[in-house]
């Protein structure tokens, strides 16, 4: 479809895709102040936390982690998967994260987590999960959000950020946030659906990749940002993505750019880089790119704005949302329902 005509966008995007990205600014600062109003009790000397979750509901663990690797003072890994690690045991921290409470694998977690004796979090919207956390006495933190867990991505990073820095385990970040929501919002005024495809940065960029499987390469910082991207793709444009780790990918990958070079047409690679990423990880990101190039595959580079890290964190991630969107509206596809998900979990049940 045409980009910039703006009727035919609002009959493709019947459940307001549009509306939820538009309101992530917003959502990360109400995100922030609601997690400094719930229940906590007074855990002391929490070293390793788990992130139990899927999807949308696991990737701000991924931020939170990638955001706090200098200052964070415990380790905290995402556990995408049922059950828990061997080692989880009465001196970690079991977050179970959920939007809607009823994702099984978390669930599980949830029931390993008991088995454990480890110390329990609840993050959800309600169902199972929270009924549980009620029953059983553990600490419920419920959001309210109407949507697709990958929209509530702000609550899925801003209430674990408010935990950790509530547990004394992270400077407090307040000014961050705040200057993270004011750089995505200066952002976006140049990425709404209103601003023509000529002035439009996510607008062109999304045109770029009709047609094309996109790959995304981050390091350090981003790259939770570069699996969010690849999410987004997927799930809003239902197109194929993949995603690269930098340096990594230095170590393996560089070499698998020779073929297949009847498809090279038909590739997109976009690198992420920030600032506030390690000056190496910068130059491996350009020379990375360079490499690509040469083998003559079509790259672009996004530069993550702002002046601190989290507002790098987050107005790379919200580009990648647009972007999305935009892909979504190019193919033709309402960006909110995700059949092919929703008919596997189907045959799951």
């Amino acid at each position: 479809m045409n980009l910039n005509d703006l009727e035919q966008m609002k009959q493709f995007d019947a459940e307001d895709m549009i509306g939820h990205i538009n309101g992530l600014p917003d959502q990360l600062a109400a995100a922030w102040a609601l997690g400094q109003t719930l229940p906590l009790p007074d855990w002391q000397s929490v070293r390793q936390i788990v992130v139990a979750g899927m999807g949308g509901s696991a990737i701000g663990a991924d931020l939170l982690a990638a955001y706090g690797e200098a200052q964070l003072n415990a380790s905290l890994i995402t556990h995408r998967d049922y059950g828990l690690p061997a080692w989880a045991g009465a001196d970690t921290l079991v977050v179970c994260s959920s939007h809607s409470g009823n994702t099984e694998e978390t669930l599980a977690a949830y029931e390993a987590a008991k088995a454990a004796g480890s110390r329990i979090l609840v993050v959800c919207t309600g169902g199972k999960l929270a009924a549980l956390a009620q029953q059983d006495g553990h600490p419920l933190w419920q959001f309210d959000h109407k949507g697709q867990p990958r929209t509530a991505v702000g609550y899925s990073f801003g209430l674990l950020l408010a935990l950790v820095a509530r547990l004394g385990l992270l400077p407090d970040p307040a000014a961050e946030v705040a200057d993270a929501v004011a750089a995505m919002k200066v952002q976006q005024a140049s990425f709404v659906p209103e601003v023509a495809d000529t002035s439009n940065p996510a607008k062109r960029m999304g045109g770029q990749l009709i047609g094309r499987w996109v790959t995304v390469y981050g390091a350090g910082l981003m790259a939770p940002v570069a699996r969010r991207w690849k999410a987004q793709i997927n799930e809003n444009s239902k197109a194929a993505a993949s995603f690269e780790v930098i340096p990594e990918t230095n170590h393996n990958a560089l070499q698998g750019l020779l073929q297949p070079e009847v498809q090279f047409n038909a590739s997109m690679s976009l690198f992420l880089l920030a600032a506030h990423d390690d000056k190496r990880n910068q130059k491996r990101t350009e020379l990375t790119r360079t490499a690509v190039m040469v083998e003559g595959q079509n790259t672009d580079m996004i530069t993550a704005t702002g002046e601190t890290r989290m507002a790098n964190l987050w107005t790379a991630l919200h580009y990648g949302d647009y972007v999305s969107f935009y892909l979504a509206m190019a193919y033709g596809y309402d960006p909110t329902p995700v059949p092919a998900l929703a008919a596997f979990k189907a045959s799951m049940a």
